[in-house]
């Protein structure tokens, strides 16, 4: 696996990683509200503001992409046939290289894997939001990395 910079061309197959991704993982989200969250995501995608990191397998084929705002990684995706294959903590491993462990991100409470994910690599929680950032009613659990200088392995992930 190795780890690079986002290039323009990028931005499609990180929407369809984000679409396939979400809909795996987040049955708790309506899909009248994915659907609003579309032309969100492609702004976001496009944004200067973020960092934009992809992972890829040895031939070059994206697996999943982090994006980073600061010490703050606000998106982290992997496309379903890659879950569970060490790739959330290699992009983890790399915000980590870039920003130290300061790291800070959000999750949404009802994706219990993903939570249990960023809590085997050493995240707690400090606070949770009774609305996400879109003011729906899906609860945010604002996590910060905790002790040590690198995720602690996973298991399963």
């Amino acid at each position: 696996m190795t780890i690079r910079r986002t290039v323009p061309q990028d931005r499609d197959i990180l929407f369809d990683i984000w679409l396939r991704s979400v809909r795996a993982t987040h049955d708790f989200v309506s899909e009248e509200h994915i659907q609003s969250f579309i032309p969100k995501v492609r702004e976001h995608l496009l944004s200067t503001e973020h960092e934009f990191w992809v992972l890829c397998d040895d031939e070059g084929t994206i697996m999943g992409f982090m994006g980073i705002s600061g010490s703050n990684i606000d998106t982290l995706f992997l496309a379903p046939e890659h879950f569970r294959r060490g790739g959330g903590r290699a992009l983890l491993e790399h915000a980590m290289s870039i920003c130290g462990s300061q790291l800070t991100l959000d999750v949404n409470e009802q994706n219990v894997g993903a939570r249990r994910f960023y809590e085997a690599c050493g995240f707690v929680v400090e606070r949770r939001s009774e609305l996400d950032g879109n003011g729906l009613p899906y609860p945010l659990l604002h996590m910060r990395l905790t002790g040590g200088d690198r995720p602690e392995r996973a298991a399963g992930f």
